[in-house]
């Protein structure tokens, strides 16, 4: 149904690639996390980012960033929205601007997402149950994202029991699980995580924190020999 990407393979041959979820739509902290290592890139839509109090506009509000982020030659995924998400015709323009993912809680996943050219990968929040883990993983050619930390858990450290939630989350499907940093998470978290099953880290946070994170993660990775050449950019 969708076409095997190089971040689709290095997702389902256990590469762990980094993907960075962009805290504000800026040309600059796009190329920073490339240079700092990140494999793919992920947008926002139509939402509130409440991590870092950015608001997100429309797809004809960010069209003119998503045309010059398609120029860098990385994989890109986007969060699609909340109650509003983009229209078929939207879906189609951004599957054209070269997206290959899109992203949004599973309570807000609208019938025609999913007859979109996009992947889907919805995510899980604080409050969802195993059934919700169960409905995402039927959805053909999906990717879960571990969305599940409550607000008040944002920016602490990961705990053993945390450890174990994302665990048991992998082990219960037989699609990618990636996990986005709303714990504070090491380069040492991340090799946990690997081992736990988790497909790939999600970084965020502001530029500085999250360029300097990547490299750490970077250097880990190498240390363990994990080291593997994010897709060149143009």
């Amino acid at each position: 149904m969708y076409p095997e990407t190089p971040l689709h393979k290095a997702l389902v041959d256990g590469d762990f690639p980094v993907i960075v979820s962009l805290a504000r739509h800026d040309l600059d902290l796009a190329k920073a996390a490339l240079d700092g290592g990140a494999f793919a890139l992920k947008t926002h839509l139509n939402a509130y980012h409440r991590a870092t109090g950015t608001t997100f506009g429309s797809f004809a509000q960010e069209r003119p960033f998503f045309e010059q982020l398609a120029k860098l030659g990385c994989p890109l995924l986007v969060m699609a929205g909340q109650e509003t998400v983009p229209s078929p015709e939207e879906m189609d323009s951004l599957a054209d601007l070269g997206f290959e993912g899109f992203n949004v809680y599973i309570d807000h996943l609208q019938p025609h997402l999913l007859q979109s050219r996009l992947r889907p990968m919805p995510a899980l929040s604080s409050a969802s149950t195993e059934a919700d883990i169960a409905r995402i993983a039927a959805i053909p050619g999906c990717i879960i994202e571990a969305s599940i930390m409550p607000f008040e858990r944002y920016r602490t450290a990961m705990t053993e029991a945390d450890l174990a939630r994302y665990r048991q989350i992998a082990e219960a499907v037989d699609v990618p699980v990636i996990v986005p940093s709303q714990l504070s998470l090491t380069p040492t978290d991340a090799a946990k995580l690997r081992e736990a099953g988790i497909a790939a880290p999600l970084p965020g946070r502001h530029r500085h924190r999250r360029h300097t994170a990547i490299r750490a993660r970077r250097r880990e990775r190498h240390r363990l020999g994990l080291t593997q050449s994010p897709p060149a950019t143009q």
